[in-house]
This record gives structure tokens, sequence and C-alpha cells, in this order.
């Protein structure tokens, strides 16, 4: 990979120091600090009245999140800003992978900063709510960071209509939420496998409608119920406001910096060929939504 552009080398180096983070003393001390919090936000979810209203009207509304979000991105719109940056032969998604990287980072610009902005602001009404907030909360953080990922997805070429795509927007947030290292290594290397069949042009089989449905509602049940246990501190009165609006800024800032680097890794695979996807991550056999963090069973 000697020959490859030097932006574009040290932008795998990025990604790869992203993908494999040292984990510092600050870091294992919050690893300590979230098993009590999980503890406890099990305990509400099972509690009679409350945590059955929260769990079913979340899991309810996170299944409809991913269509709503994905198709609310215009992609014509980003093939507008690639105009307006001096990219006048950008109509679509192909004529963006022929740009430079380094190009396309330019017009990506504070993508993040945008909708970090607009989480911290919904979570803070939510949390003002407190436990009710939950209900519209949730899926609401769902939904925005899902336009989130598919327009990360637009800037860098790749079409979110496409099943795959679904797949690997789904997977991102699955991979943002992960609480633990299995369920982070699970997501991981099922968007390795998606990243690997797109950039060697693997003619994608799709999955059975009826399967795909299925993939995605457990999927975004999963999310609902990670989700909700992590922002169960919000339900207490006067701090909800204050909880609520940082956790979905902090949230949404984890989802756009994974967006960021896959598309960029994608982009790049598709540019110089499949080896350039971090060999260190095994790709799936198969697509699982069962994160290992959460029974979907008992959640049922």
């Amino acid at each position: 990979m000697s020959n490859l552009p030097a932006y574009d080398l040290l932008a795998l180096k990025q990604i790869h120091d992203w993908k494999h983070p040292s984990v510092g003393w600050l870091g294992k001390k919050l690893q300590l600090l979230n098993r009590p919090l999980d503890k406890a936000g099990d305990f509400l979810l099972d509690t009679p009245g409350v945590g059955t209203v929260i769990k079913k009207s979340v899991q309810g509304l996170t299944t409809l999140c991913n269509d709503a979000a994905q198709w609310s991105v215009r992609p014509e719109a980003i093939f507008e800003e690639f105009r307006k940056a001096g990219h006048e032969g950008v109509k679509s998604h192909a004529d963006i992978a022929d740009l430079p990287l380094k190009d396309v980072d330019k017009v990506v610009g504070w993508l993040a900063a945008k909708y970090k902005g607009i989480a911290a602001a919904e979570g803070a009404s939510a949390g003002a709510a407190g436990a009710v907030g939950l209900v519209v909360d949730i899926p609401a953080l769902i939904a925005l960071n899902l336009r989130a990922v598919g327009e990360y997805a637009a800037y860098y070429g790749f079409d979110t209509t496409r099943q795959e795509e679904r797949l690997f927007a789904l997977n991102t947030l699955g991979f943002a939420s992960s609480p633990t290292d299995a369920s982070k290594a699970l997501a991981m290397s099922q968007l390795v496998r998606l990243a690997q069949d797109v950039a060697k042009k693997v003619t994608w089989n799709e999955l059975e409608k009826n399967v795909f449905v299925k993939l995605v509602q457990e999927i975004a049940k999963a999310l609902g119920i990670r989700l909700t246990k992590a922002k169960l501190a919000q339900a207490i009165p006067v701090v909800g406001a204050a909880v609520g609006g940082g956790f979905n800024a902090y949230f949404t800032s984890k989802v756009c910096d994974a967006a960021y680097q896959l598309y960029r890794e994608r982009f790049l695979a598709q540019k110089h060929g499949a080896n350039v996807i971090d060999a260190a991550v095994k790709p799936a056999e198969t697509f699982d939504a069962e994160f290992p963090d959460v029974d979907l069973k008992k959640a049922a």
C-alpha cells in the first residue's frame, strides 16, 4: 500500500488507531462504574408498570426509525454541495467515488457538530419530562443518528436505499451503542463483512423480505433496550434535562465518529481494493441481530 497517496495512508492509520484504542485508567474506571448502572437499568426495566410501558413503547417505535431516517436524507442536496465546492461533475453517488478522499473530507466538514447540537437540544427537552420522555426520546435519538449515518454514507458515495447499506447503518449504531467488548466485536465483524462484500463488488443476494424485516426489528429492539438503560438517570426529576442532553450529545458523537471512520475506510477500499480494510477484524460469516449483552427473549 506504499504507493497510495500520503493523505490516504494517513487516513488509514487514523482509522486503524480508532478501531484499536488504548484503554487508559479513566476508561477502566468507567467500565467498572457502568456495571452497577447497568444492573440498576435492568431492575427498573423489570419493574411491573413503568418498566413494561417503557420497553413496549420504545420497541414498538424503534422498528419504524430506519426507513424514516434514511429516506429523509436528500442525496441531490449533497451532490449540490460538491458542485458548489468546485466539483461540477458530481451528479450521482458514483461520481463522488472518483474524487480524492482529501476533497471529500473537506466537503463533509463539520457535519458531526450539527448532529451533536440537535441531539443535545432534543435530549434536554425530553429529559425534562422524566421517564415519560424516554418513550419519545429513544426513537427520536435513533432516528436522528440513523439520519446522521445516512448523510455520512451519501457524502462518501454510498446509496442507503440499498438493503446492505441499511444493515450497515443499523450495525454502525449497534457498534456505537455497544456496552461490552463482545457486542462491539460482533457489530464490527458484521460491518467488515458488508464493507468487504461491497468493495469486492460481490453480488449481494438480498435477504428475503421477511428475514430482512425481522433482522431490522431485532437490531432496533436491541438498540432501544441499550439506550433506555443508558438514559434511565434522566427519569430523575431536575437532573433529567442535563443528563438527557448530555447523553444524547455523547452518543451522537460516538455514532458520528464511527460513521466518519467507517465510510472513509469503505471509500478507500472501493478506490484501492478491499485489502485496505483493517485485517485485524475477522468478517462475520452470518448476520446476527442478537447482541451478546441483550437478552431479546426476556425483553420481548
